[in-house]
């Protein structure tokens, strides 16, 4: 079929569009290549790779815009090829897709500006924070002369399709169904083959950054960062030549009881414990949205969680500790691999994050079942994906398995009748706690210690949960679920401590992150403060903590290093966490968003942005006050040391066992 044929028949204004896509992405192309000259080698086959590959990309990205019209152009009757409808939905449709195409290209010249890249996750950053980009473009610029624009170039597209005749041909044509089929049918094997085989990463196999965005194509990129998550650490923030990088990553994480086992590139070590090894049941509850002042420990005077409050009094509590991160992946990234946060979404949400070195990796190790029970579907944020491919045995709401979960070790679904109550986010924590018993039980049958991570929803909005069980009507609020949150882990303790298991269990209650990260300062640390308490410990191994507070700041990622401490354990680490009781232990902290990376050192903050930003404060924690203050040197170096290191490992396969 020619491509005289093509243009002539019924598809006649798809291929049009198509054609000026195309056009229209060369001339953006062009113009951030002239924008770029002093950054862009411009030999001859540099500038057949640009245009080359961004040719294909571009080609792609106008195929998938076009393509719900194909399928509709492929099964529109002939007889309504003239009719009203088909006159305004083909009208319509183009005027959308010319509009989107030129919002997108306006849009990547200003990202460009910005950013010096093709969109990123950066970009879908800013889709998540929808008000405040909206208000920051307002700001920026000329919000109705940009629209206005955008609504005029796109008239005057339309306008020349009319004139060429592209539209007059669709409504005449007589396009046989065979050859209707045949070219929506190419098209659609083409998306499916550009899904599957064309990665992003395909243009980033030069050495000249410059070059290889480029080659890229904009809305090809932004789809591309939400499927992996990221955002690429070596190209958006400052770095370190990488021998420095890892020597100084080595250095703070040297321990007296640690031995490195790779000379180079590598934070694997040996940790050798003292004394003879207590190998406990562990059973950590992972609290949504539960931040440290919510509990009259740290100063609440509206008794929300007086069980919680009760057993901080006489259990070891980490009075200063701190989430990496605003999300429940993010919590769950620290608290299954124990490393920092690295830019865009969380390690469990990424491709590649199967068969990593987690904290149940060490547990395996040491002859540990592992199971991890959540209340809602574990489709949800990719958990059952992270943690199955893991080696955990899962325990969720889901409704059922899927064909292809390969992945999936073990799976139990809770069923309708272990459910008394349940809303959008999954089931009450009470249902979910009675899950985790009869899992202990079975567990314990078995003759073989248990771990078990567990993540509970009843914190969370709409705040609902079963009635009867506290003094607050369901639904009226925060302050509610964390009543009910509370009163469930009193009533699982307390039903677990009848069991013959419990003796020899210890339980963790920790938050994934706060209710809100909301604050004065774009990392608001106040914002990231979480309790967490270590209960059921052996009066021994409480007595060798030294006390029953732990008041050095620390972060999520340094709860297990801790624990395996005071267990007494020897085992392999790829941990970024230390062990906050030991002698050499110098308090730091790690927290980020999407985009900003922040480290913590005693009152030094280091903040690490796109495009190589430092910024640096003095943090008066009394005050929650930070002061702009420049300095350099060792903090600064082992902030960049600790986030470019946990990016190139998890990328580069340090993180796999």
């Amino acid at each position: 079929m020619s491509l005289s044929v093509l243009f002539k028949s019924r598809y006649s204004v798809l291929f049009s569009y198509v054609a000026t896509f195309i056009a229209g992405s060369f001339l953006i192309r062009l113009g951030l290549m002239v924008a770029t000259l002093e950054n862009t080698d411009f030999s001859f086959f540099a500038i057949l790779r640009i245009f080359g590959q961004g040719l294909v990309y571009d080609f792609g990205v106008a195929l998938f815009l076009v393509l719900f019209y194909a399928l509709y152009l492929c099964f529109l009757p002939q007889r309504l090829i003239k009719s009203w409808f088909n006159i305004f939905l083909s009208y319509a449709v183009l005027f959308l897709m010319t509009v989107i195409a030129m919002f997108s290209f306006f849009a990547e010249l200003t990202f460009w500006d910005e950013f010096g890249s093709r969109f990123n996750f950066i970009a879908v950053d800013y889709l998540v924070y929808t008000y405040e980009v909206i208000h920051n473009i307002n700001e920026s610029y000329p919000l109705p002369l940009l629209i206005g624009g955008v609504v005029l170039i796109s008239g005057l597209v339309l306008l020349g399709f009319v004139k060429t005749g592209a539209f007059k041909r669709h409504f005449q044509s007589n396009t046989p169904f065979k050859e209707r089929g045949l070219i929506s049918g190419m098209i659609l094997l083409t998306c499916l083959f550009y899904g599957f085989f064309v990665p992003n990463s395909w243009a980033e196999q030069g050495a000249n950054r410059y070059q290889n965005e480029l080659s890229k194509a904009g809305i090809y990129s932004i789809f591309s960062a939400f499927k992996n998550n990221e955002l690429n650490y070596n190209h958006f923030y400052k770095m370190l030549d990488q021998p420095e990088a890892f020597r100084v990553l080595r250095s703070t994480l040297q321990e007296d009881n640690s031995r490195f086992l790779v000379a180079d590139a590598s934070i694997k070590r040996d940790i050798t414990g003292t004394g003879t090894a207590y190998k406990p049941n562990v059973i950590m509850i992972t609290v949504e949205s539960l931040s440290a002042d919510f509990m009259a420990h740290f100063g609440n005077q509206e008794n929300l969680t007086p069980i919680l409050d009760s057993l901080a009094n006489t259990n070891l509590l980490f009075t200063n500790m701190y989430s990496t991160g605003t999300r429940t992946v993010r919590g769950m990234e620290a608290l299954s691999l124990a490393i920092p946060p690295t830019p865009g979404s969380s390690i469990v949400r990424r491709p590649g994050n199967d068969s990593l070195t987690t904290i149940g990796n060490i547990f395996e190790k040491a002859g540990y079942q592992r199971s991890f029970y959540y209340g809602g579907d574990g489709y949800f944020d990719n958990m059952n994906q992270y943690f199955g491919s893991n080696g955990y045995d899962i325990v969720d709401r889901g409704r059922k398995v899927m064909a292809g979960d390969h992945y999936l070790t073990k799976r139990t679904i809770i069923t309708d009748d272990q459910v008394h109550f349940e809303n959008a986010w999954g089931i009450s924590d009470g249902d979910l706690y009675e899950a985790v018993i009869n899992g202990s039980d079975r567990q314990f049958k078995a003759g073989k210690p248990f771990y078990s991570f567990v993540m509970t929803t009843s914190n969370h909005r709409p705040f609902t949960y079963p009635s009867g069980k506290i003094d607050i009507p369901s639904g009226t609020g925060r302050n509610g679920a964390l009543r009910y949150t509370d009163y469930a882990i009193g009533k699982f303790l307390s039903e677990a401590s009848t069991k013959p298991w419990f003796k020899n269990t210890v339980v963790i209650v920790v938050a994934d992150h706060c209710a809100s990260s909301a604050g004065k300062n774009e990392i608001d640390i106040s914002k990231y403060h979480i309790p967490c308490m270590v209960l059921n410990l052996p009066a021994g191994l409480a007595t060798a903590a030294g006390k029953h507070e732990i008041n050095a700041l620390c972060s999520q990622i340094d709860l297990y290093p801790t624990l395996f401490n005071l267990f007494g354990w020897s085992y392999e680490s790829n941990l970024f966490g230390k062990d906050v009781l030991a002698k050499s232990y110098v308090p730091r902290t790690f927290l980020g968003t999407y985009q900003k990376l922040a480290y913590l050192k005693k009152d030094s903050l280091v903040v690490l942005s796109p495009q190589q930003k430092v910024e640096t404060y003095l943090y008066n924690p009394q005050k929650n006050e930070q002061i702009s203050r420049k300095f350099s040197g060792h903090v600064v170096k082992e902030a960049i040391a600790n986030y470019q290191s946990a990016y190139d490992l998890f990328k580069n396969g340090g993180l796999h066992q």
